[in-house]
């Protein structure tokens, strides 16, 4: 009975683990296929702010997003 309970744990266990791995693989993967934020996002952004942004501080923002992933 108690071999059961501790087969049981240890099975609940490796699957959360394996769980978690294969659920971070497929979200890195996801995120890499469609980034959260482009530079099109950045620019509506900046106008919204009432800043008319050029080509240079689009690259600086997307340079510091991508630092964070």
């Amino acid at each position: 009975m108690l071999i059961d309970i501790l087969y049981l744990l240890g099975g609940l266990v490796v699957g959360l683990i394996i769980g978690f791995f294969v659920a971070r693989h497929f979200l890195m993967k996801e995120l890499k296929k469609n980034p959260p934020i482009n530079e099109e996002m950045i620019k509506t952004l900046m106008r919204g702010m009432g800043r008319t942004p050029n080509q240079k501080q689009v690259n600086q923002l997307m340079k510091q997003m991508s630092k964070f992933n």
